[in-house]
């Protein structure tokens, strides 16, 4: 490894690592990633879909070089039963336009994008390296400790996932609480393009989102995914740590469950696996933001656990994108000055303050304790299925008024008042 001096080191080779070095680099600094995985992207995974605003802001008109698979332009939110499922659907041009089209992608090749511009900005991207430890004078970090060898540099960004132990080492983050992390397990199944725009029904080019809650975690607090590449479909569950065991059905089960469901089972017929992995996804929300910045050191993306899940979509590529270029403006200000101090760095928090990335986390900060009940994932999608029953059945029976179905189904789940106490709950979320 270099003796040189760098003037940022960032311990991860993810979007957000990848982001605040490629901002850096851009603006003459000297930085070094390091990432653990072969490549940047080995190591990977998520449900993938990125949300293009953050990128554009960095990379204008991204997608027409970058190895995006396809432009999502149809929505479906399902509530599953074993057998049944309500889906809404929604389709529109409005979805792909700019700036806010969304993509979905294979983060194995679109990292290894990224780096590369990286490395054409001017950074330096090392891989197959483990940083054991952050190098400590004088309470300020000053670089990183790797295969036995010293790297120095004057600020240190911890961009290196959910379960940031080096966070933890320096007091900056606790150690994850099963309650406020999931475990998320996706399989990518290869298929024909043209099947795939046949069953979906999409052009070249153009792709669905849809995700899923109830049967495919067997009520467990999470749900599923699918999102359609260019020749595969990536497709998987989420469900909460603290969850686990609570049914008998395994979470490789539960992959296999959605696999099987009816609504599922003839959108991926004919489909071969071709990767199989699993991470930990930040559930808390902006309760579970850690202390972001320390002399020397900032945490960014999944390190700061800015990730959203709002049942209809789980975001953190993009949160994780934008913290980056934050953070690499605050030391590109912080260099200017020559100060690394946590005070010299503290416009990172600022920064972070004034975009949609903090914003967005509190808006939604109480959102987590309404997917913590597991009547959304157990008795709402019962009754959705209940009522849609009763109301698109045709047998000849005198028909019921769609109120009536409505208490029906209420009388049959519970009642009113448990409808109360979680419109209350969902009230107090939003």
């Amino acid at each position: 490894m270099s003796e040189e001096k760098f003037d940022a080191i960032v311990v991860g080779g993810g979007l957000a690592g990848l982001s605040a070095a490629y901002a850096m680099a851009q603006a003459g600094l000297d930085v070094m990633v390091v990432e653990r995985g072969k490549f940047c992207g080995a190591k990977n995974s998520s449900g993938g879909r990125l949300y293009g605003h953050s990128l554009e802001k960095l990379i204008p008109n991204f997608a027409e070089e970058a190895p995006i698979e396809r432009k999502i332009v149809k929505e479906r939110i399902a509530l599953m039963t074993e057998e049944t499922a309500m889906t809404i659907e929604y389709s529109s041009g409005k979805l792909g336009a700019q700036p806010c089209a969304s993509y979905s992608v294979l983060r194995a090749k679109f990292d290894k994008w990224l780096a590369d511009k990286a490395e054409e900005a001017g950074a330096m991207v090392a891989t197959g390296l483990l940083v054991e430890d952050i190098i400590m004078k004088d309470g300020k970090a000053i670089g990183i400790s790797c295969g036995g060898e010293e790297v120095f540099g004057d600020v240190v960004i911890l961009a290196d996932g959910v379960n940031s132990l080096l966070a933890q080492k320096l007091g900056m983050k606790e150690e994850l609480d099963p309650t406020q992390v999931a475990v998320g397990v996706k399989e990518v199944i290869a298929l024909d393009p043209q099947v795939i725009n046949e069953r979906f029904g999409v052009a070249d080019g153009e792709g669905t989102a849809m995700m899923m809650a109830g049967d495919p975690t067997c009520g467990n607090l999470g749900g599923a995914f699918l999102y359609t590449n260019k020749d595969s479909i990536s497709l998987g569950i989420v469900t909460t740590i603290s969850d686990i065991g609570r049914v008998d059905t395994s979470v490789p089960d539960m992959v296999e469950r959605v696999k099987n469901h009816p609504v599922i089972k003839p959108l991926i017929a004919g489909s071969k696996l071709q990767e199989y992995s699993a991470h930990l996804v930040t559930e808390g929300g902006y309760k579970m933001v850690p202390e972001l910045v320390k002399d020397g050191v900032l945490l960014v993306g999944d390190a700061a656990a800015f990730v959203i899940n709002l049942g209809y979509t789980v975001r953190g590529m993009d949160f994780a994108i934008e913290s980056g270029r934050l953070a690499a403006e605050a030391v590109i200000k912080a260099k200017a000055k020559e100060d690394f101090s946590a005070g010299g760095l503290a416009c990172y928090k600022t920064l972070l303050e004034d975009s949609f990335v903090l914003k967005e986390l509190k808006m939604y900060q109480n959102f987590p304790s309404l997917l913590e009940c597991h009547a959304v994932f157990n008795d709402i999608p019962k009754m959705a299925d209940e009522f849609a029953s009763e109301l698109l059945t045709v047998d000849g029976r005198t028909p019921m008024a769609i109120p009536m179905i409505a208490m029906m189904v209420l009388a049959k789940n519970g009642g009113l008042a448990g409808l109360v106490d979680l419109g209350s709950k969902a009230l107090e979320a939003f």
